[in-house]
């Protein structure tokens, strides 16, 4: 089987997909890029500083879509504005409520392609499961996406447009630090975010920016299956919090259940973990552990998970995972009695061991379940579907 997956991701710049009716989309830009569309659309160098800084305000935090809301841009301006450029959000294809409160899209891109994301309410947080592919390259064994053949890097519009899209579904504008629902955002999604680079790097400063969306980067929590090259670039350049899709501690069950590991394997991986910046106690690593029945889960796996640990001194924490079940999935969730003295060993280590609670497994929104729907329905169904939520929505 070819490493990492279907097709090889060595990335290749690609210039930004254009829209049919030619207008730039502003969302997803930085502030020097805004300044220079404003630029190359007629605007002398002074005016494009201040628009701007103007139209950059708006978006992010008071989340316009329409210039004609921007109160402070002369309002002969805004049909030059309308004609050239657009602030746009991801096209919804269809929107899902679990019945633990967990919500799914299904998302459209303006070429046509479909991805998902999922918000997660809690107590005392809200997050966003943000995606950076549609589809995924490394065909992890257990995860539903990992079926799925990657189409395409999702672009920084299509990433900061997840989260620009959860805003305003939750009512959160104009953006505020506190007292939010959605306080935080993990990149794991569909897709590989260290695949797909330089897009997530762009979209995450903008979320992380103070005059932007202004999420610290405390909270916000980026997740690999082991690309080791990329693993310090992230750090240095994003310096996010690092989740590591571990999910088996022995070189034979890791190649099985996550293939990149015959490319990047265990040691390599956690020699990479040990090295990343800005780890410590107050921010460790998080390592991600499907649990799966007979697969990874005795209590000699667990050990070795410990020994691994301390082996390479990691400020870590260990998710544990209850496997969430697909259609045609070739494993089996351990038993609750089986997970909970996987963690015990785990945590009698001293070493933080959680069982994560599934959430929107009624929706197929669970860890490892996200493949888009449109390859279960044919566009005229989701068509219809679309068509019944705005009737439902206009009665």
């Amino acid at each position: 089987m070819p490493i990492p997956g279907h097709v090889d991701p060595v990335p290749v710049p690609r210039a930004r997909t254009a829209r049919a009716d030619g207008r730039i989309d502003l969302v997803g830009l930085s502030k020097a890029e805004i300044r220079e569309a404003l630029e190359a659309a007629g605007l002398d160098a002074r005016q494009a500083k201040l628009r701007a800084k103007q139209i950059w305000h708006w978006i992010y935090n008071r989340g316009a879509t329409d210039f004609a809301a921007m109160t402070d841009i002369a309002k002969a301006q805004h049909p030059w504005l309308a004609e050239r450029f657009v602030v746009g959000r991801p096209d919804v294809v269809v929107e899902q409520v679990s019945t633990d409160g967990t919500r799914k899209w299904l998302l459209k891109t303006p070429d046509g392609h479909d991805y998902e994301m999922v918000f997660i309410p809690d107590a005392d947080r809200g997050t966003l499961c943000v995606s950076s592919q549609v589809g995924c390259t490394l065909n992890c064994r257990f995860c539903h996406t990992g079926t799925m053949r990657l189409v395409r890097n999702l672009e920084p519009a299509e990433i900061v447009g997840q989260v620009m899209l959860a805003r305003d579904s939750l009512g959160e504008w104009p953006s505020q630090p506190d007292g939010r629902m959605l306080s935080n955002i993990v990149m794991m999604g569909m897709g590989e975010p260290l695949y797909n680079f330089d897009n997530v790097r762009d979209a995450l400063k903008i979320v992380m920016d103070g005059d932007g969306l202004g999420l610290s980067r405390r909270r916000i929590t980026l997740s690999t299956s082991g690309v080791v090259p990329m693993m310090a670039r992230a750090g240095e350049e994003i310096g996010v919090n690092l989740a590591v899709s571990l999910h088996a501690v022995t070189k034979e069950v890791r190649d099985e259940i996550v293939p990149l590991n015959r490319k990047y394997g265990i040691d390599e991986l956690l020699a990479a973990c040990a090295a990343y910046p800005g780890a410590n106690n107050a921010r460790r690593i998080t390592f991600e552990y499907v649990m799966l029945k007979d697969k990874n889960d005795s209590d000699e796996d667990a050990r070795e998970l410990v020994r691994l640990i301390r082996k390479y001194k990691l400020p870590a924490k260990v998710n544990l995972i209850p496997f969430n079940p697909w259609p045609g999935a070739p494993y089996e969730c351990s038993d609750e009695v089986r997970v909970r003295r996987f963690s015990e060993i785990v945590f009698e280590a001293g070493i933080s061991a959680p069982v994560r609670r599934p959430r929107g497994r009624d929706i197929m929104a669970a860890c490892g379940q996200l493949k888009s729907a449109a390859e279960k329905k044919s566009r005229a169904e989701l068509d219809r579907i679309a068509e019944e939520k705005q009737a439902a929505l206009a009665d």
